[in-house]
């Protein structure tokens, strides 16, 4: 889709922040606890994790560690000039990774009913190879239960890319990650490894100055 002008109109749009709470975080189970802190301190060590995210399962790891997004690559058998996104557990973050958020971010953050993620210009912050060329970036700020704890108690930003080799399948669930993705972490998180709901993808669009939105993946 081609470039556009993103146009907010409040009349139209409901006031959310009536509805629900700014930042909000979602209830976590004891379990849930244990197993971040668990995955934290493998990634803190400059390992990688297999974990569930707010969309498919993921392959993790402190996004500012070179080495660390490196063995990622590797295991992926993924060239390291297809950049990957990272999550992250609330927008006022943003700021530290992105030079300049455009206003418009905000208002899509506010408004989407399901996982978006963003492409926004001057990362920074990040591990380099794990930046674009162009030296734009993909966030989501996730809002699922297990993802949002991880990314709160890790305190730092965490790749997330699909579990299976370049080229092959992205699993629908945890049964569907073959055991050379299992082998090649360190750590597979024992959380809603018995789902087998398959989720969507996230929507992706990427952001300019002036209020500019590209419609990548609606």
């Amino acid at each position: 889709m081609s470039l556009k002008k993103y146009q907010k109109n409040r009349n139209e749009q409901p006031d959310i922040q009536e509805e629900q709470p700014k930042n909000q975080r979602p209830f976590v189970s004891k379990a849930m606890r244990e197993e971040a802190r668990k995955a934290c301190e493998v990634m803190e060590k400059g390992g990688i994790i297999l974990y569930p995210t707010d969309t498919i399962w993921g392959i993790g790891c402190d996004a500012t560690n070179p080495e660390a997004v490196k063995k990622v690559y590797e295991l992926k058998q993924r060239a390291d000039n297809k950049a990957m996104l990272v999550l992250i557990d609330n927008e006022v973050k943003l700021n530290f990774y992105v030079k300049d958020v455009p206003e418009v971010a905000y208002d899509l953050i506010d408004y989407t009913t399901k996982p978006l993620t963003i492409i926004y210009d001057g990362a920074r912050n990040l591990a380099e190879n794990l930046i674009a060329e162009d030296g734009s970036i993909g966030i989501r700020i996730t809002k699922e239960a297990f993802s949002n704890e991880l990314c709160f108690r890790f305190r730092k930003a965490i790749v997330s890319t699909s579990a299976n080799v370049s080229g092959e399948p992205s699993p629908g669930c945890f049964d569907d990650i073959s055991e050379e993705i299992k082998q090649g972490v360190d750590y597979i998180v024992n959380c809603r490894q018995k789902e087998h709901k398959k989720p969507s993808p996230s929507s992706i669009v990427k952001v300019g100055q002036g209020g500019l939105v590209k419609v990548i993946r609606g």
